[in-house]
């Protein structure tokens, strides 16, 4: 019996995988730290928003995003023109792929590094290029400019990493953009930079302000906590944010999601508090792990990276027994998310008792 045709480009692209949700028959308390979610609810105002923009959802919500984006330009300084909105950052991340890259053409990004970047380049049609992390789980910048070729089109700079944490500091990526040709696009990937407290990592702003070949990728699925409304954007020079918006998916975000953005930009001084209560919790974890004498690399994410190698499952498999469940990437590693602090403290026992096991 004969099936549709389907395009060959399909074959082997592995499906996104999310982070397992904690057991459902657990006995006792159980917590998700799979999925770099925000643990607290929506910012003051937010949910009101969308409720409120829930009474008309009957309708189509405002195909241009027109009140998030006057409201982007405005916190960001840039011109409306250069705000371009999408289905999450990874939404925006896949228009920036097909944007720039075909079949014959190339896409670079370190490995490991945000596991979308694979799926979205080889659906596009375009080569991967996979450039190991450096022994410190960092961007090896120097690498990923010796991997340029002239069918380059597109560059990912995850800053802070995922799954790692691990970031690129501004005189070395300045480094890194002085070699890359001016028809190359770079994007800078800052899902987690509000966790950030390093004054030596740049803000992608700062840089797409200076070079036309620069663009941000920004989201409220994480600081903001609206990840299941799924709202990211891109700050980038007019031909790039048209050319997103050619590709964006017509309506794509709704206006529930629209509301609560616009909302949740509002709410900043509550987003500070809890970033900084994140970070603190961030911080006693790392210190915990390493004080139990796993080696921890240092994180300005809102998760943490063990490479635990051939023990990576076995550890996933502690913790889910524990009450947590853990991102594990086979024969690597585990990324766990910070979450709230009883998860936090479920996830440390689980660590020291599989440590004290070895």
């Amino acid at each position: 019996m004969s099936t549709p045709k389907l395009r060959a480009e399909l074959d082997g692209i592995p499906t996104y995988k999310p982070g397992r949700p904690p057991a459902a028959d657990a006995d006792g308390p159980a917590f998700k730290l799979s999925s770099n979610e925000n643990p607290y609810p929506p910012l003051p105002g937010v949910l009101e928003a969308a409720v409120a923009a829930a009474a008309e959802f009957n309708r189509y919500p405002d195909l241009a995003c027109s009140a998030l984006t006057e409201e982007l330009a405005k916190r960001f300084e840039v011109p409306t023109a250069h705000v371009a909105t999408g289905t999450g950052s990874v939404g925006v991340a896949q228009q920036l792929v097909q944007s720039t890259s075909g079949p014959g053409d190339e896409v670079v990004y370190a490995w490991r590094s945000f596991e979308a970047y694979p799926i979205i380049t080889r659906i596009s049609g375009a080569r991967a290029v996979q450039v190991p992390l450096d022994a410190d789980e960092r961007h090896d910048l120097d690498a990923m400019a010796d991997a340029i070729t002239g069918r380059t089109r597109l560059i990912f700079v995850c800053n802070p990493n995922n799954p790692t944490g691990t970031v690129v500091r501004r005189a070395a990526l300045e480094r890194f953009l002085d070699r890359v040709p001016a028809d190359v696009l770079v994007v800078l990937d800052e899902a987690y930079r509000e966790f950030g407290t390093d004054p030596e990592v740049p803000d992608g702003i700062d840089l797409y302000r200076e070079r036309p070949n620069v663009a941000v990728l920004r989201t409220f699925s994480k600081a903001y906590g609206l990840a299941g409304l799924r709202v990211g954007f891109a700050v980038a020079h007019e031909p790039v944010a048209a050319a997103l918006r050619k590709t964006a998916v017509p309506f794509g975000v709704s206006q529930l999601g629209q509301d609560a953005a616009v909302a949740s930009l509002r709410a900043e001084p509550a987003l500070l508090e809890r970033v900084a209560a994140l970070v603190a919790e961030r911080t006693r974890v790392v210190e915990a792990l390493a004080g139990q004498g796993w080696t921890v690399p240092e994180t300005q994410a809102n998760f943490v990276w063990l490479r635990l190698g051939e023990r990576t499952a076995d550890f996933a498999v502690a913790c889910e027994r524990a009450g947590t469940t853990v991102r594990p990437f086979a024969g690597e590693g585990v990324r766990i998310t910070i979450g709230e602090t009883p998860a936090n403290d479920l996830l440390l026992a689980a660590a020291e008792s599989f440590r004290k096991a070895l």
